[in-house]
């Protein structure tokens, strides 16, 4: 864990050392907190922010690598993440230019979003958090992947995950990346599998991930770090190019701090794929957008569960 904890410790602060390079240091920051709020920021927050001029991609990239190197020192980190993207910046740039020039491909045009380590990216190691696996990169990226870099949507890292998507031994915890911790509460895990990101998004390390589910591991680390989780039905969103724990159960989902965002994330990832035999079944039947279905009055009336002390 202290090995692994000192290598990402590294490519983060060579991540952080490129801003100097290719002149973001000179950002201004305050100038930047002033108009845009980053903890409490969404999707169509950043969406505003990008069309005002208030905000660009690489400067919203910048900010999550701030938080990065702020809460993922393994001195006292939270340990989310298994791997940065070195290109994270220079997507950004060149995503800033295409906006101006084009206009946004949709509303994750620019913003960074986090995997979970099982999907295959071409251009970083995917290791289902397993010494293993180690520096192993595959030969092209996962169905999802792609639909989400199609969409203008920046691979800002790969997320630790309870080795294997396995349930067995500490939640949370792989061989390659260590114990991934709650950011709510240090001395507990974030549940697994998806416990890395579940943690990163609850720490706004970044606005979106990713997570898979099979009996439970993205809706468990989703209720225990306070965010949303989506388990689609089996066969919205294709499983190609994601590392299986049992196919027979498997799924894949978007994780977000809101309701909102996730659904907005689930409507770019679904979609039928030749080399999921299971997306056959949903030809027709699924949304390149699912927030019209989304209802803002939908919690009137509802009572909390949790009331002081006694429970109603």
């Amino acid at each position: 864990m202290k090995k692994h904890s000192s290598n990402l410790s590294k490519l983060t602060n060579q991540a952080i050392a490129v801003l100097s390079v290719i002149g973001l240091s000179g950002f201004p920051l305050s100038a930047i907190a002033e108009t845009f709020r980053l903890r409490e920021a969404t999707v169509s927050d950043v969406n505003q922010a990008f069309d005002s001029g208030d905000l660009t991609s690489e400067q919203l990239v910048q900010l999550y690598l701030n938080r990065i190197q702020a809460y993922e020192d393994r001195n006292a980190g939270i340990n989310a993440l298994i791997s940065i993207n070195s290109n994270a910046l220079a997507e950004a740039k060149e995503l800033d230019r295409e906006r101006q020039e084009k206009g946004k491909r949709s509303p994750l045009h620019g913003i960074p979003i986090i995997l979970k380590d099982n999907y295959d990216t071409a251009d970083m190691p995917t290791t289902a958090g397993s010494v293993l696996l180690k520096g192993s990169v595959p030969p092209d990226d996962a169905f999802t992947v792609q639909k989400l870099r199609q969409a203008g949507a920046i691979i800002l890292a790969k997320a630790n995950m309870s080795e294997f998507a396995s349930s067995d031994g500490w939640l949370g915890y792989s061989s390659l990346g260590g114990l991934t911790l709650n950011p709510y509460n240090l001395s507990r895990n974030p549940s697994g599998s998806s416990g890395g990101s579940a943690a990163a998004i609850a720490a706004n390390l970044a606005m979106l991930a990713t997570g898979t589910d099979t009996s439970g591991s993205i809706r468990g680390p989703a209720a225990v770090t306070g965010i949303v989780g989506i388990k689609p039905t089996q066969g919205l969103v294709s499983r190609d190019g994601i590392v299986p724990l049992t196919l027979s159960f498997d799924t894949a989902g978007p994780m977000a701090r809101t309701v909102r965002d996730a659904a907005i994330a689930l409507g770019i990832m679904a979609g039928v794929d030749a080399n999921d035999y299971r997306t056959l079944e949903s030809q027709g039947k699924s949304h390149q957008d699912y927030t019209p279905f989304l209802k803002a009055d939908a919690l009137n009336g509802a009572r909390n569960s949790l009331e002081g002390k006694s429970v109603r």
